[in-house]
């Protein structure tokens, strides 16, 4: 994968849930800079799906992100183990991937994605772990299999490509 594009990605939102959150290390961030991307989605046309684990028993999605797009619930920590979650995912768009944790559900899912051959871009400062040092060996270990590793900016301003783009504006205020 090289620049990202908007013509040809999905933002995955994987398991911002209300009951987990608290306990996430720096969970405020991470989900301010989840709904930049989701903000940043909706202005350039690109579609979310968003997983929640246990809901019955970690809630639903968080507030700020509720709504963003379809939701799959699961009880597998890989999302891919769930058929609808592949199927919500069939062709072969870019897969921009944030949420929580790195090291169990966003690991797992992103290990499983790579292994069917999927373009993986893991958004670093909009994943978390209750644990900072779960959260860094998880990024390096999705790194290594070959998830490219982006933050919020990053995929914003590649998703746009141009201070042309008709939404440069209202992009750029998303970041700022």
């Amino acid at each position: 994968m090289t620049l990202l594009s908007a013509t040809d990605a999905i933002l995955v939102i994987i398991d911002f849930q209300a009951r987990l959150m608290p306990a996430i290390h720096d969970g405020a961030r991470l989900v301010a800079n989840a709904r930049r991307l989701v903000d940043a989605a909706g202005l350039l046309a690109v579609p979310v799906l968003m997983t929640e684990q246990n809901p019955a028993g970690l809630g639903g999605t968080v507030p700020e992100l509720a709504g963003a797009g379809p939701v799959i619930a699961k009880m597998s920590f890989d999302s891919c183990a769930e058929p609808a979650f592949l199927e919500a995912l069939a062709g072969d768009m870019q897969l921009v991937i944030c949420g929580c944790e790195a090291h169990v559900c966003v690991g797992q899912t992103v290990l499983s994605l790579l292994e069917h051959r999927r373009r993986v871009a893991v958004v670093q400062d909009a994943v978390g772990s209750r644990a900072a040092e779960s959260k860094e060996v998880a990024i390096a270990r999705m790194a290594r299999h070959g998830a490219e590793i982006v933050t919020t900016e990053m995929v914003v301003f590649e998703w746009l490509r141009t201070a042309a783009h008709p939404q440069f504006r209202a992009a750029a205020k998303l970041i700022r």
